[in-house]
């Protein structure tokens, strides 16, 4: 269990288990992501595995993270003309966005009494797991616990991103996709593709703009 290739098979499997899932149901719910990370626990508890055993293979999976990300830069490439006719609009639009996730976790996490520590480490949530991980190291905080507030922002974003525009009644394509990208990073990305490749684009390009955004707000917030 130890070996490396142990915790890359099983994410690999899980992953597959849960896409074939979401297929087969064709549900919102039915999330990949979220059922991958159910049978990996369940695996390990069942069978009593530690989690260093797993992390020897799975963190190999995290280090394609940052080359994935960029790679989205494909989809913006192909939409540059629209990104030049709505560059102010995204970047407004990314901006306010950046703001409100900031102070909206900053509020809520004094407010109800969390440790400081763990403010600093939920502050950078919406943003790209890379950039969330690498602000969270400068602020002092715990990297482990920005990890898995970033996945579940992501994973929030990739549920309801479809719901969402409905509820608000956005129809416009590019403000769909820069809110699905600042709000939920390359997890709420991925569903922004699915939705269409304007979203797609849109949302891709809006993970950079609200990284060096969130940067910047947290400067000056810490």
């Amino acid at each position: 269990m130890a070996d490396p290739l142990f915790g890359i098979t099983l994410s690999i499997v899980a992953f597959a288990i849960g896409t074939w899932v979401r297929n087969k149901t064709r549900s919102a719910l039915a999330n990949p992501l979220i059922i991958a990370m159910a049978l990996v626990i369940l695996v390990l508890v069942i069978f009593d595995i530690p989690l260093e055993s797993y992390e020897a293979g799975g963190s190999f999976i995290s280090f394609f993270l940052p080359p994935v990300t960029a790679v989205l830069a494909l989809s913006v490439y192909r939409q540059r003309k629209i990104l030049r006719a709505y560059l102010i609009p995204i970047g407004a639009g990314t901006l306010a966005g950046s703001i409100v996730a900031v102070v909206s976790t900053i509020f809520f996490s004094r407010l109800f009494g969390l440790e400081e520590i763990v403010v600093r480490s939920l502050a950078s949530k919406s943003v790209t797991a890379a950039v969330a991980v690498a602000l969270t190291d400068r602020l002092g905080g715990v990297p482990a616990l920005t990890v898995a507030s970033t996945v579940i922002t992501g994973m929030a974003g990739n549920i309801l991103a479809p719901y969402l525009g409905k509820i608000f009644g956005v129809t416009d394509k590019v403000a769909n996709g820069v809110g699905i990208g600042t709000s939920s990073h390359a997890l709420g990305t991925s569903k922004a593709l699915e939705l269409g490749e304007i979203e797609g684009s849109m949302s891709s390009i809006s993970i950079s703009f609200s990284a060096l955004w969130t940067t910047l707000i947290l400067a000056f917030a810490f």
